[in-house]
C-alpha cells in the first residue's frame, strides 16, 4: 500500500514503515525482512527505492544483511539474545503451504528457520518459507 510522503524521499517514507513495523514487533527480532519484490508490491515502488530504504534501516542498526541469505530485523533491546541458530531445508509443499503459495501439492519450497534462545531458553522460534526458484 503506499504511503504519503510529504516532501521527504520516497525511501525515507517506506524506511519509516519498516522501522515501526520492527519496533512494534510486527517484523520480530531476528525475522527476514520481507523479499524486495514483496516491498515493491507492497509500497509500489522501484527496486533501488527499496534497496535505499533497507540501507538507511541498516545503518540506523535496525536490519542486518547477509548475503545470500536475506535482510533481518535486528533486536532493539538491551538484553539481545544470547543466541540465534539458522537453518535451512529444502521441502515439498503439503496443502496449507500449496494453497497459500498457490502452486500445486509437492511443489519445493525453501523453509528458513531462526531460533533465538537467551541462555539455555527459547523465546522464539520463526520459519518462513520461500519458492525454490531453480533458474538461478
Amino acid at each position: 500500500m503506499p504511503t504519503p510522503h510529504y516532501g521527504q524521499p520516497r525511501y525515507r517514507a517506506i524506511a519509516d514503515q519498516l522501522r515501526e513495523r520492527i519496533e512494534s514487533g510486527a517484523i520480530p527480532p531476528g525475522a527476514l525482512l520481507p523479499a524486495e519484490n514483496v516491498l515493491t508490491a507492497e509500497f509500489r515502488a522501484a527496486r533501488g527505492t527499496i534497496r535505499k530504504a533497507i540501507a538507511v534501516l541498516r545503518e540506523e542498526g535496525f536490519a542486518t544483511t547477509e548475503h545470500g541469505r536475506g535482510t533481518y530485523a535486528t533486536p532493539q533491546t538491551d538484553n539481545p539474545p544470547d543466541e540465534a541458530e539458522a537453518s535451512q531445508r529444502v521441502m515439498s509443499a503439503d496443502a496449507r503451504l500449496a494453497t497459500l503459495f498457490q502452486v500445486e501439492i509437492g511443489t519445493t519450497l525453501i523453509e528458513r528457520e531462526n531460533v533465538i534462545r537467551q541462555g539455555e531458553q527459547v523465546k522464539k522460534v520463526i520459519r518462513a518459507y520461500h519458492l525454490h526458484n531453480t533458474g538461478q
